[in-house]
């Protein structure tokens, strides 16, 4: 007789059989991933504080150069994933990027109080992102079972967040070193990105290996659809033939349309607590301190129950985090909540998502594909960051939280509805009969 799958929405990936070691080159990607955020992470960390309290910009003006900061990347992100999928050059042109964001610091400094010229460097910073971003992850996928991506992006987004909370603590440190001097910050953070520019020339492999599939046994009929998949044409947008990666990227860009960047949420959290602008770099370590506890254990439960629904209740997590923010609870509640559910959004969210994206996407288009719904999502976010920016100007920061909290409520609905299963369904597989 015949058996064959359901078909059911959120049907997990196929289990592993018995648990390997993280691939090495994963390992490599992470600590690159790990030095480079020590130094972004510096200059975020104090870079809100630098243009809203030290330099006078206007919450609406933030919101430009923050949505700048996130959706500079667009063009680049899939020309950076299109050279890198041509000739497997996903080492040359990552590369690239981590260099051009480390000299972005040097802009930094040389902008002085100009805000076109930081808005410059901090342009350049994201287009540095913007390219590097689609080449790592396409050798993640690459390089990982695909039984096993969840837990590979997770590993790797751990030890990027392991930069991402010691960063904060290196940016507090010089600061109260040098008087508030935020030049040495951009000057430490620039020999730091330096040097993972060196890891990365040295430790990542510069050929491309595919991953080997699992065995599997040979039985008759239909071959399931990942496995009959072609390898793509026709460009990087090939993979739009697809409706369930189009569905994904519509998700992407629906619900990053509605997320508040972080460090609007840092200045509503330090004007609801009144903290001292000594302090504001700690901000970023409660969230980034979740983040990396989750991440691990967030990939690895997207392998087992499916990477559709971990996505969707990160999503309701950061919702949540809105409805503290406008809740009258105590001030521990409320700093100790936001982050810790800002944390579990990025956990259950970032690496999910290329988990989610990878096994639709054919041979030699990972990086292309994955590129374009992270360009997808940093548009979004840069029409959210600069629409919240105007609404918190015009009618104040609740009113702009507020009409944040019900669009990603209704996204949530949309996204719940239409986001596809983890991963290719399969076509009935006939098995014989005893």
């Amino acid at each position: 007789m015949y058996l064959a799958t359901t078909g059911r929405r959120d049907a997990p990936p196929a289990p592993s059989r018995g648990r390997r070691r993280v691939p090495g080159t994963v390992l490599a990607l992470g600590a690159v991933s790990l030095v480079t955020d020590i130094s972004s992470e510096m200059v975020t960390a104090v870079l809100p504080l630098y243009l809203v309290v030290g330099l006078g910009l206007s919450p609406l003006q933030f919101g430009l150069l923050d949505g700048l900061s996130t959706g500079a990347t667009a063009l680049v992100r899939i020309l950076g994933g299109a050279t890198a999928d041509r000739g497997g050059r996903h080492k040359q042109v990552g590369g690239l990027g981590y260099a051009l964001s480390a000299c972005s610091r040097l802009g930094l400094l040389l902008a002085g109080g100009s805000a076109g010229g930081i808005a410059g460097a901090i342009a350049a910073d994201r287009l540095g992102k913007g390219v590097r971003t689609a080449p790592r992850d396409a050798l993640i996928t690459l390089h990982s079972p695909p039984e096993e991506l969840g837990r590979a992006f997770g590993t790797h987004r751990a030890m990027d967040t392991t930069g991402a909370l010691l960063g904060p603590l290196a940016a507090f440190a010089l600061l109260w070193a040098t008087a508030e001097a935020y030049e040495a910050v951009f000057a430490v953070s620039f020999c730091v990105g330096a040097f993972g520019v060196l890891l990365w020339v040295l430790c990542v492999p510069g050929r491309r290996r595919s991953p080997q599939p699992p065995s599997r046994p040979v039985l008759p009929g239909p071959r399931p659809a990942a496995e009959a998949a072609p390898r793509a044409r026709g460009g990087v947008f090939a993979a739009l033939r697809s409706p369930a990666y189009r569905r994904i990227l519509l998700c992407a860009a629906l619900l990053g349309a509605t997320t508040v960047g972080d460090a609007f949420l840092y200045l509503l959290l330090q004007q609801r607590l009144e903290l001292d602008a000594t302090w504001f770099p700690f901000l970023p370590l409660g969230a980034a301190g979740v983040y990396l506890l989750l991440a691990v254990p967030a990939g690895r439960l997207a392998d087992r129950v499916g990477r559709r629904r971990p996505f969707l209740y990160g999503h309701g997590a950061l919702l949540l985090a809105y409805g503290l923010l406008l809740a009258p609870v105590t001030d521990a509640l409320l700093l100790g909540g936001v982050l810790v559910l800002l944390g579990t959004f990025y956990a259950a969210t970032d690496g999910v998502l290329m988990a989610l994206t990878g096994p639709f996407l054919a041979e030699g288009r990972q990086a292309g594909g994955l590129a374009l719904v992270q360009t997808a999502q940093a548009l979004a976010r840069l029409g959210a960051a600069v629409a919240f920016g105007a609404v918190w100007t015009a009618s104040g920061p609740r009113a702009a939280l507020v009409a944040a909290g019900l669009a990603l409520a209704v996204a949530l609905c949309c996204a719940a509805r239409f986001l596809p299963a983890s991963r290719p369904p399969a076509e009935p597989t006939p098995l014989r009969e005893d």
